[in-house]
């Protein structure tokens, strides 16, 4: 196929579709999503939820919790193992041998962020064979200090296994990692692949291209953490076509699957994750929505412009702004509402955001539990107040 050109329209409409947001509601539930992402990312942050509840939260529903788990983690047989892709991340089991060419270039480095003590992998190995699945806590403790990066003798050996695939993290239990050797938990017939390098970067770049619907260069290497030259490297050969989006700066490369229909069809309405695919890489989203955020959690409180967790809005396939949430008892709170300039610049725009926001807030009030809803703070200062009240009312009732 030639190259394509495609406006910068097309290109959102394009990632929208790809990541479950544009269209008919993706079936098969919580482990078809997995599959269709490649990667959902974990965060400690937990406010409504926890972020990898969160995603398929946005794209399906009220999904419920448990679900969410069995889905990852499976009910005695491991659907998903946790590694590195974008950061931390849930990742289909049968992706196992796509991350051998990171596994290997561990080994070959032979440590990661410490130096492995002498001895303790054999001990890990020992316990986790005897005993296992077993968490860091079990093993012998997570922490040499208070320090977060002062890790005991037993955390670097169970990570550096981790990193290199003799142990593999099936699940998070209170946010332990619980951990079992790769031997019982991946299949042999996955586990006892070795793909080359170029083999495993193939096949992600060319996930990462599906899973985005048309992307750069950069979006490609950072989807799963990849070096941009290991993208060239293997561009050719993933099957993506040559694009031209209108207004974006670099060539694009899009899902020739993605290109046969025109996306169409509902929108969703919700509060995504921070962490979520659909704005995780900060320069694409900037790129694709015009959409500048950052997470906040880390800055001093003073210095917060939206908040510790502020939430993108997504309505009508387009972020309209962002709410830092919280809960008191059963009533969820938008400690601050920030809407983007542009959404509330006419009194048409106004309604329609204030209508958004309220159906977004309410349906998140009904997964997590809560009867009531209060928004405490609006920006801009001159967005009716007594329209998104009336908008509030109206979600609740409809």
């Amino acid at each position: 196929m030639d190259e394509v050109e495609l406006s910068a329209d097309e290109a959102r409409r394009l990632q929208l579709r790809a990541q479950g947001f544009l269209g008919a509601r993706p079936k098969g539930g919580v482990p078809a999503m997995l599959e269709r992402l490649g990667a959902v990312q974990l965060d400690t942050i937990s406010v409504l939820a926890r972020s990898h509840e969160l995603v398929p939260y946005a794209r399906l529903g009220a999904v419920g919790r448990n679900a969410v788990e069995t889905a990852y983690w499976g009910n005695g047989t491991y659907r998903a193992f946790e590694y590195w892709a974008h950061a931390a991340s849930v990742i289909p089991m049968a992706d196992w041998p796509l991350f051998e060419f990171r596994r290997r270039a561990y080994r070959s480095r032979g440590w990661r962020w410490h130096k492995v003590p002498e001895g303790v992998c054999d001990e890990i190995r020992a316990r986790l064979r005897s005993d296992g699945p077993l968490t860091t806590k079990e093993l012998g403790g997570a922490k040499a200090s208070s320090e977060w990066w002062d890790w005991s003798d037993h955390k670097i050996g169970i990570e550096w296994l981790l990193d290199i695939g003799e142990v593999v993290c099936v699940e998070r239990v209170g946010w332990r990692r619980v951990y079992d050797l790769a031997e019982r938990a991946v299949p042999e017939h996955l586990r006892t692949q070795e793909p080359d390098d170029d083999a495993c970067l193939t096949a992600l770049v060319a996930r990462a291209g599906k899973a985005l619907g048309v992307a750069t260069r950069g979006d490609l290497a950072d989807y799963y953490r990849v070096r941009q030259d290991q993208v060239d490297q293997v561009i050719e050969a993933t099957g993506l076509v040559r694009a031209s989006v209108r207004g974006w700066a670099q060539p694009a490369w899009a899902d020739p699957e993605a290109l046969d229909v025109p996306p169409k069809g509902r929108h969703v309405t919700t509060l995504l994750s921070p962490f979520d695919s659909l704005v995780w890489d900060r320069a694409r989203a900037s790129r694709v929505f015009g959409f500048d955020h950052r997470l906040e959690a880390y800055v001093p409180k003073a210095k917060r412009v939206h908040g510790y967790f502020a939430m993108p809005l997504l309505a009508g396939g387009r972020l309209l702004g962002r709410v830092d949430p919280a809960r008191d008892g059963r009533t969820l709170i938008a400690r601050q509402v920030t809407f983007e300039p542009w959404a509330v610049r006419t009194a048409p725009r106004a309604e329609t955001a204030a209508a958004a926001l309220a159906t977004a807030l309410w349906r998140a009030a009904s997964w997590v539990g809560c009867d009531d809803v209060r928004v405490e703070r609006i920006v801009p200062d001159g967005v009716d107040r007594a329209l998104l009240d009336a908008a509030l009312k109206s979600a609740a009732t409809g």
